[in-house]
């Protein structure tokens, strides 16, 4: 019974990341929760799958959905905001570590070690579910109905490591680039209202 109710805790605890707010916005303009993110980043593993040849599908899901689950406690740092992914990473990880307090002492070892594979692009499953994952937030940015000043041209450069990694993901970064560049310009030729 007491485990039960510990793995309700975590359930309960992992219902903040609903609450987390991205600096995405949704195709209707609000800010996208980190919850939706990992949503989509999970359809997106499984609709390229097939594509991927061999993988590990069970683990990549599990890594998408563990990948930002620290955030729940102090929430998403935007990229573009990102000074130091040190300090990030070991809030994060301290984060996942008292979200999974509540966990069997297994459970909280193997989402932290998912997590960890995640963080250190240690398998191909990881680095394909970073990539996805950038990927992922590019097309929000597209789709999303952004503010005037957003700036499209900053996912030009954003995560072609991590998307050139593997040549699926590289061709699905060359057609999101394509909607970035129409996106971006269309931004500089709408004039800024104050």
């Amino acid at each position: 019974m007491d485990e039960l109710i510990g793995r309700i805790t975590f359930i309960q605890e992992a219902e903040r990341l609903k609450n987390v707010l991205r600096s995405a916005h949704t195709s209707t303009g609000r800010h996208e929760s980190t919850a939706e993110h990992t949503w989509r980043l999970c359809l997106m593993a499984i609709t390229f799958a097939d594509k991927l040849g061999t993988i590990d599908l069970a683990k990549v899901l599990k890594l998408c959905i563990v990948h930002d689950l620290g955030e729940a406690i102090h929430g998403d740092i935007p990229a573009i905001e990102q000074v130091n992914a040190d300090d990030k990473s070991a809030r994060e990880r301290q984060d996942l570590q008292e979200i999974s307090k509540s966990l069997p002492q297994f459970l909280q070892d193997e989402i932290l070690g998912l997590w960890e594979d995640y963080e250190h692009a240690a398998s191909r499953e990881a680095r394909i579910v970073k990539a996805l994952d950038k990927l992922e937030t590019i097309i929000q940015h597209n789709q999303g109905a952004n503010p005037p000043d957003f700036d499209y041209a900053f996912n030009l450069d954003y995560g072609k490591k991590q998307t050139g990694a593997e040549p699926l993901l590289a061709e699905i970064r060359a057609i999101i680039d394509e909607d970035t560049k129409r996106n971006a310009e269309k931004s500089r030729q709408r004039p800024l209202h104050r």
